[in-house]
């Protein structure tokens, strides 16, 4: 199955919205987890369980946890499509 980038971000922006509530309508891939959507860490934990059963093949907590906390402070939704994307082989 092919994924394109925006793709995996409505993909995403469904995620989200489904952890956080409907109160963020206009999430997109330059939208930041933290300063835009004020994404808890218990929040992370429920996105990457729904990741994982979306993208059962991704190690989207191995790849998030590598993460040094000021990559974790700016990770953008973008980047998260980015790091599926490349995972599956996909651009």
């Amino acid at each position: 199955m092919s994924n394109t980038k925006p793709e995996v971000v409505q993909s995403l922006v469904g995620m989200i919205t489904e952890v956080v509530g409907d109160e963020f309508f206009d999430i997109q891939a330059s939208t930041t987890f933290r300063d835009d959507l004020a994404f808890q860490s218990i929040q992370f934990v429920a996105l990457a369980t729904l990741i994982q059963e979306r993208w059962t093949d991704l190690d989207f907590v191995g790849w998030f946890g590598t993460k040094p906390l000021p990559e974790i402070v700016a990770l953008k939704v973008g980047d998260v499509a980015d790091f599926i994307l490349a995972s599956l082989g996909e651009r």
